[in-house]
């Protein structure tokens, strides 16, 4: 048989009356959605956001909106947990991702070297000119895992450092560096990891000196409650973590590709040079879970000593052309459309206008955060009146304030918001990267209306008791 007999030519896609038809399924049986979780996946879900009065029906999406069963539009201030970086829908993303599948690629045989995730380390590698290699996973806790991993067998040490309050993800070794206890406990036990406060040298300082410690794993801005990093933190950390031959591992799962307005957070202090790099979130464009651990060569070289060790840490579907192919179009859309640029003057704008709010709400206790990420934390009135309403509801669950600021911004102005973390009167505001004027002006206009009603007595209030019934009944 010659090789041109041996290569048929593809076939049509079958067309028989068997065939799967997605849009049949959702459309007989999609309004059984809250059911169909309550009953097979996680039940407290549905209980959750009928409590919260969540559960709306979305219907279709686009950008930084998307519209339920009525038709009405909600405003996306959550991005899905930072995820929808882009938005939703991008056009170049969802083309590349027409493209990958039309071309029939042979993927994942896991003996060749396909161009797609060496095209996408290359271009990730050029915002991080100190880095030189790349691994990709699916998710940002395996990015996270793969660098506790490398950080352990390049050192030799058993023990990274984490900061109070951190969040690095859910799996056993992310976990073991998560700074909440509501999330470790009943998991232990739990890697040999130590907490320090974030922006405490002397802290870190003290635990380096023992000479067990592998690394320092670090969010440049905390995602619960969006504390940032002090000035000059992350420098004094990596000198003297490198001068105990320990790394520096930042975590941008959420605060890289543009969320603070640089490509990382970590850029926004001068002189800082991970040794690993953990990102995810917007890489995938909001349709293909991805992540990635960047790093120094000689720590690969150190993981992967040798021809047996080839596979010695590796991911089923890491660097699987679909998710490469979302990265690449991400990337190019963030050089292409100015997204950093964007992100710089729409933060500014939405910062400052809700910082100039502070004054006037004596319930609003501080704005900060970087880029589009952003924290509104509420605090004790000076009022006696409204003083009383917030004691009766620290009392009940703390947290709950922020919780009655979300329900309305959703419920009235259809605009999804969430807290920053359980017992936390922060919002955090984690919007898609491409908002500009128009949705900050709703924004602003919509939390004003909140906390007008908040400071007057009105309707706010009324679900805040629902809300303490519900968290004395669940004691």
């Amino acid at each position: 048989m010659t090789t041109e007999e041996s290569a048929p030519e593809p076939s049509e896609p079958s067309r028989a009356a068997g065939d799967f038809d997605l849009g049949a399924l959702l459309a007989g049986r999609g309004a059984e959605r809250y059911e169909l979780h309550t009953r097979h996946l996680n039940h407290q879900l549905p209980r959750m956001l009928h409590t919260i009065g969540f559960d709306k029906v979305y219907e279709r999406a686009e950008g930084a909106h998307f519209w339920d069963a009525d038709g009405n539009d909600h405003l996306d201030m959550l991005a899905g947990f930072g995820v929808m970086g882009l938005g939703r829908h991008h056009p170049v993303v969802r083309k590349a991702l027409h493209d990958v599948l039309d071309a029939s690629l042979a993927d994942l045989t896991r003996f060749d070297c396909p161009p797609l995730p060496g095209l996408l380390a290359e271009e990730l590698l050029t915002h991080s000119p100190h880095l030189d290699r790349v691994f990709f996973g699916n998710s940002g806790t395996e990015a996270v895992e793969t660098a506790l991993k490398f950080a352990r067998y390049a050192t030799g040490r058993p023990r990274v450092l984490y900061c109070a309050h951190a969040f690095h993800g859910l799996t056993t070794g992310s976990l073991s560096v998560n700074g909440e206890s509501g999330f470790r406990d009943g998991f232990a036990p739990l890697l040999p990891d130590t907490a320090v406060p974030l922006g405490d040298v002397g802290a870190l300082e003290r635990e380096v000196a023992k000479g067990d410690v592998a690394a320092l794993i670090v969010e440049p801005i905390q995602g619960k409650g969006v504390h940032a990093a002090p000035p000059g933190y992350l420098r004094a950390a990596q000198e003297l973590l490198h001068r105990h031959k320990a790394l520096l591992i930042a975590d941008e799962v959420q605060t890289g590709l543009g969320r603070t307005g640089d490509f990382y957070a970590y850029q926004h202090e001068e002189g800082v040079e991970p040794d690993l790099v953990c990102v995810a979130k917007a890489l995938s464009g909001g349709y293909v879970p991805v992540g990635a651990t960047l790093g120094k060569d000689w720590i690969f070289r150190k993981v992967y000593s040798s021809m047996d060790r080839v596979l010695v840490h590796s991911a089923s579907f890491g660097g699987n052309a679909q998710a490469m192919a979302a990265g690449l179009a991400v990337l190019s859309v963030m050089e292409n459309e100015q997204i950093v640029a964007n992100v710089r003057a729409t933060g500014e704008l939405l910062r400052s206008r809700l910082a100039a709010l502070v004054g006037t709400y004596e319930l609003l206790a501080d704005v900060r955060g970087r880029g589009l990420m952003i924290g509104i934390e509420f605090g004790r009135p000076r009022s006696l009146k409204l003083r009383g309403r917030w004691a009766m509801l620290q009392a009940a669950r703390k947290g709950l304030f922020a919780q009655m600021v979300v329900v309305p911004l959703l419920q009235k102005h259809r605009i999804l918001t969430q807290v920053s973390g359980d017992h936390l009167e922060v919002i955090k505001l984690i919007p898609p990267l491409i908002i500009g004027e128009r949705e900050v002006d709703r924004f602003v206009d919509a939390f004003t209306a909140v906390m007008d009603d908040a400071h007057e007595g009105g309707l706010v209030w009324e679900f805040g008791r629902t809300l303490v019934k519900q968290a004395v009944a669940s004691r």
